[in-house]
């Protein structure tokens, strides 16, 4: 079996330093390493220097690797490996990923490993140990089902369950991320197209490499191989620093809420309300990150700056390119989460000072927006179908001049009705365009802020009443909404690809 023959090549290379036995060692995984490392780099020249900082790793590390979790150690030795290389190459490695796979991939089965190969190796790493291993073994590796229960300790039928249980967890993880295909489309895009065959020569120099402990590598090689060791010495100890908490959770001696443990984030700026106060303490800085409060959101915008606590990343997009209440067509999908984040140019205020006004955080959003997600956007005219807003022949009616709330805050907004406070018309052009998702020009020539109220029959929200809308809007306005084809300045974000 090739797992006893891992650990009578491990131990005869820490035990009597056997060349040969490394060697075959690197042979024999060397396949492994290099698809994963060619998936994430999507260039085979960078994934040829990070397989053999992996087996340079190996090599110092030998004593301490589990031979039965070899594969496994591997898989994640390279990943990390990977991680800290493409962060000092500082490139979008996804996307020509994605471009060389297209060109090498066969027509089976291309369409749904293209859209799983970017994140496949992210899936596995989120699963637990055991199962990680029964996919490694039975994919990475081409193990039949028996040889995986082998390596496993249990039986073939039990190995056949986990690698089951495996792939549904993988299911699930891609269709979270828009990816609708079922366990058994996976597997076997995956057999057919996880493992490439590394170039010929690239085992005998990886090992040749490996051997000296990186004495023969080059200058960035050795920097390769630095960062790595400092990445898996990180990722150990803050997986001991989980476990940590696990433990004083389940002792019970302390009573920990959700709430609480929430409530420790890495920014202090991320709060269950976005506020003027969190915004004006928070140091300088443009972050976006994963929201912690699902159940709450909210946002300020002020000419310093924006601040925003579980946000969808349209609303995001909006707010760093100040579209007002401009359209905005997204092309293609945007993930489903949301988010959290924060863009600041000044540090924290000085009492009794104002803070000075700073227009350019917009353009550090925008960056950091293209940055961590590499989507095209910006601001574009196009002709489009679109509703034009205008009063009937009467004239409009229902806007009151407002002098009871100086903020122009809505004072109350659900569905089928909607009731604003010194709000300008721009603010009714914004609820129309969430309704009617298309872009609506306003053309009533009021320019003021008024105060006005607008209700229609809406008793299911999940199925928009529109023509109750446009008729209330009609009746209580004197407003109607005109189909037309008109030249509309929009925000476009263009997330196809």
């Amino acid at each position: 079996m090739q797992s006893t023959d891992d650990a009578l090549l491990l131990r005869r290379y820490v035990e009597s330093a056997s060349d040969e036995a490394f060697a075959a060692l690197v042979a024999r995984h060397v396949n492994l390493v290099y698809s994963v490392a060619l998936r994430q780099c999507g260039n085979p020249q960078h994934a040829e220097e990070v397989t053999q900082v992996v087996f340079v790793i190996l090599a110092k590390k030998a004593a301490r690797v589990r031979p039965e979790a070899l594969s496994s150690w591997l898989f994640q030795t390279t990943r990390l490996t990977t991680i800290n290389f493409l962060r000092s190459e500082a490139r979008r490695q996804r996307r020509e990923q994605e471009a060389y796979m297209q060109s090498t991939l066969n027509e089976s089965g291309t369409e749904t490993w293209l859209k799983i190969a970017p994140l496949l190796d992210e899936a596995v790493s989120g699963l637990r140990e055991k199962d990680r291993r029964a996919i490694l073994l039975r994919f990475y590796e081409g193990r039949n089902l028996r040889e995986v229960g082998t390596v496993l300790n249990t039986s073939e039928v039990a190995a056949e369950k986990r690698v089951s249980r495996a792939l549904e967890k993988i299911r699930r993880f891609f269709s979270k991320r828009g990816v609708n295909s079922n366990a058994g489309t996976i597997a076997g895009v995956i057999s057919a197209h996880s493992v490439h065959a590394a170039p010929a020569l690239l085992a005998k120099s990886a090992a040749a490499i490996a051997l000296t402990k990186g004495a023969a590598a080059t200058g960035s090689t050795l920097t390769l191989i630095k960062g790595a060791l400092k990445i898996m010495a990180w990722t150990k100890a803050k997986t001991a620093l989980v476990a940590g908490v696990v433990v004083l959770l389940a002792a019970g001696t302390t009573v920990v809420t959700v709430k609480e443990v929430q409530a420790h984030t890495p920014y202090p700026w991320q709060r269950p309300q976005a506020s003027f106060t969190a915004f004006y303490d928070a140091p300088a800085g443009t972050h976006i990150v994963p929201t912690k409060f699902s159940q709450s959101s909210g946002c300020t915008d002020s000419s310093r700056g924006s601040l925003g606590i579980a946000q969808p990343l349209q609303e995001i997009y909006g707010t760093a390119y100040q579209r007002g209440t401009l359209y905005t067509l997204v092309l293609g999908e945007l993930p489903k989460d949301k988010y959290d984040y924060i863009a600041k140019l000044v540090g924290p205020r000085v009492p009794h000072k104002n803070m000075p006004q700073d227009e350019n955080w917009t353009l550090e959003l925008q960056k950091e927006l293209a940055r961590k997600f590499g989507y095209k956007a910006g601001l574009e005219t196009r002709d489009t179908d679109c509703l034009v807003m205008k009063p009937v022949a009467t004239g409009t009616h229902g806007f009151k001049p407002s002098h009871s709330m100086p903020n122009g805050h809505a004072i109350e907004e659900k569905p089928g009705y909607e009731s604003f406070h010194e709000q300008p018309t721009g603010t009714l052009v914004g609820i129309l365009q969430r309704n009617f998702h298309i872009p609506v020009v306003d053309q009533t020539d009021l320019t003021n802020a008024y105060d006005f109220t607008l209700q229609w029959d809406q008793s299911d929200p999940k199925n928009p009443n529109l023509d109750g809308l446009k008729q209330a809007l009609r009746d209580q306005l004197g407003l109607d909404l005109v189909p037309s084809r008109e030249p509309i300045e929009m925000l476009v974000i263009d997330a196809s690809k």
